[in-house]
């Protein structure tokens, strides 16, 4: 099995208290004899629009030596994720889960920023030290 991020547990508490229910630690995604693991599949039901949102979360701690090395590799297994799932579940949209104290400092650059946005990554905010979600980003 594979390890989880240090953080893992604070974003899966930090889901609960917004609302969603767990129902993958990890979620499996398998394809073409390929088996992936991605840290938390999540839903949420909306009452007012009666809908129900499915997603795939993969949580980044980004404390390395090296934030771009880093984020290059998150990115590719995000990517990878987000290819197959639209093979196998495609009714799930993939996050990627980022720490506060990350996203105010290295998510700021104009470089990541362009990283992101081309390759059109979702972007989940959490305070590992309050277990909250502290943002969405599209």
């Amino acid at each position: 099995m594979a390890a989880k991020d240090s953080l893992h547990f604070q974003v899966k508490n930090a889901l609960v208290k917004d609302g969603w229910t767990i129902t993958d630690d990890p979620f499996v995604i398998e394809y073409e004899g390929i088996r992936l693991k991605a840290d938390l599949g999540a839903e949420k039901i909306f009452a007012a629009e009666k809908d129900e949102c499915k997603i795939v979360v993969e949580i980044k701690v980004f404390g390395g030596l090296s934030f771009f090395y880093e984020l290059h590799n998150a990115t590719g297994q995000y990517c990878n994720y987000r290819a197959l799932l639209g093979e196998t579940n495609p009714d799930r949209e993939i996050w990627l889960a980022v720490p506060l104290k990350i996203y105010q400092s290295e998510f700021q650059k104009k470089a990541t920023q362009k990283i992101i946005a081309d390759l059109k990554i979702k972007i989940l905010v959490y305070e590992p030290e309050r277990e909250v979600i502290a943002k969405w980003i599209k």
